[in-house]
């Protein structure tokens, strides 16, 4: 299958044993549900995808019944790991962690409710992993707050459970690109996926998601020169790439080309993901000419 014949939110490509692997948000209808699952597609390229394997199909006792978002896999340790976001049937949204023995899954949630804190509304939780240990980076919602955070909170070693209290790194509003929600109430800034990359010289980057000025979803980045995961944080003037386009990361083929993944337009049900080659130089990201 092409990319344009893939509808698909929240792109994310895991290489793994020579193929690449593409999960996101695959329900027909994310925002209403029911929540019906994850889906995998898998190629040997980026041009051309196998057709849809389940990943996740919610048990008959499942804690969740809608929103089903942004699922991210990564392998530790000869398992996979994914964290999704998900509505509680009975509480706020927020991020889970499942196992599989493969990246095709079965996926198997490892407990009853999100790991993101239980009075919070979150989404789009993401794995990143320095000498503290393992973190999940996620989005504390603007519907709750207002300015909508990105946070980080570290996690136990199987990546099961919180192992401490989240600390803030930074809000949606401190970014010059990014602009309130029209419409909504004054001072309501989006947060939405982000996704940590270590840079070749050592700033630690992350991808993040919102709209600017002229109400268009844009991948925004910021920047800790320190490589530190608590910061502080630098935000880029311009975003990185716009045009209705957003909710990024980043990997790397098997012949060493570094890519962004984005889903555009912003649109359900009309969101196909994007790859655009990138540039990691002098600390800092770019799109490569003519991509």
């Amino acid at each position: 299958m092409r990319l344009d014949e893939i509808q698909i939110r929240d792109p994310f490509v895991l290489p793994h044993d020579g193929f690449y692997y593409l999960y996101g948000s695959t329900d027909p209808d994310i925002w209403r549900g029911p929540g019906i699952g994850f889906d995998v597609h898998v190629g040997t390229g980026l041009d051309d995808f196998g057709p849809a394997i389940p990943a996740f199909r919610p048990p008959a006792d499942f804690w969740s019944h809608t929103n089903f978002w942004a699922p991210e896999v990564y392998s530790v340790c000869g398992s996979f790991f994914m964290f999704a976001t998900f509505k509680p049937d009975a509480g706020r949204r927020g991020t889970a962690v499942l196992k599989a023995d493969s990246p095709l899954g079965p996926f198997t949630p490892l407990g009853d409710a999100p790991v993101t804190p239980p009075g919070w509304e979150c989404l789009d939780g993401t794995l990143f992993v320095d000498e503290n240990g393992p973190w999940m980076v996620f989005c504390h919602e603007w519907q709750q707050v207002g300015d909508g955070q990105i946070c980080a909170m570290p996690l136990t070693d199987d990546l099961s459970a919180a192992a401490g209290d989240p600390t803030l790194l930074f809000t949606a509003s401190q970014a010059p690109w990014a602009a309130p929600l029209a419409g909504r109430a004054p001072g309501s800034y989006v947060t939405d996926g982000p996704n940590l990359r270590r840079l070749k010289e050592g700033t630690l980057a992350m991808l993040w998601s919102s709209f600017d000025s002229d109400g268009q979803y844009c991948l925004g980045v910021a920047t800790s020169p320190s490589g530190a995961l608590l910061g502080p944080w630098h935000q880029a003037d311009q975003p990185l790439y716009g045009g209705d386009a957003g909710h990024g990361m980043i990997f790397e083929t098997f012949d060493g080309w570094l890519y962004l993944a984005v889903h555009s337009p912003n649109d359900t049900p009309n969101e196909r993901a994007r790859f655009i080659a990138l540039k990691d130089e002098a600390g800092q990201l770019s799109v490569r000419c003519g991509a």
